[in-house]
Order: structure tokens, then C-alpha cells, then sequence
């Protein structure tokens, strides 16, 4: 009986933990889903647009560190981001890039 409120309590905080990320939707490095589709026209190939002011917009309130640590990942192009085109955009977008990026 024990076991079987154990198992049922996981099951509700796991419930609950989705409809969390759910509710707060994706985010990277301070960007939410919505910002990063802002900006994937201009960090996709074949042929990237430039980068449009809400993309950064978006791009000024992120955390430029946390995405320079991306560059080398897998995790980018699965999200269909091609990295260097990534890492260029910043300066696009008149921003200072980290130093170490």
C-alpha cells in the first residue's frame, strides 16, 4: 500500500512538473521559445535574412555567455541554428559579444 502512494505521489509531482515548463514554455540562455523563432530566420541555411530589430530586441535581453557556451554543441542544430551563423549575430544586431565566444 505504502509503494502504491509512493508511486502515485511521483506520478502527481511529475504531472505538475510538466505543466510547469508547459505553462512557462521553453527558454535558453534567458530567451523564450517565441525569441528564438524571432531569430532563426537569421541564423538558418541555406540562405540567412538579416537579423529583423525584434529578433535584437530579443538578442539584448539574452544571456550572451550562456549562448556562446552553445557553439560547439549538438544542441543548436537540432533546433535547426546553424552555430556560426549564431555567433555572428550578435555583433549583427550591434551588440558586444562576450570576449571568450
Amino acid at each position: 500500500m505504502a509503494v502504491k502512494k509512493f508511486v502515485m505521489m511521483v506520478a502527481v509531482v511529475v504531472v505538475v512538473m510538466a505543466g510547469v515548463v508547459a505553462a512557462e514554455g521553453f527558454k535558453l540562455c534567458n530567451m523564450s521559445e517565441d525569441d528564438l523563432e524571432t531569430c532563426k530566420p537569421a541564423v538558418s541555411k541555406p540562405t540567412p535574412a538579416d537579423p529583423s530589430a525584434e529578433c535584437c530586441k530579443a538578442l539584448s535581453g539574452a544571456d550572451l555567455t550562456c549562448l556562446c557556451s552553445y557553439k560547439n554543441s549538438e544542441t543548436l542544430p537540432l533546433l535547426g541554428i546553424d552555430p556560426d551563423l549564431a555567433m555572428a549575430l550578435p555583433a549583427k544586431c550591434n551588440l558586444t559579444p562576450p570576449s571568450q565566444c
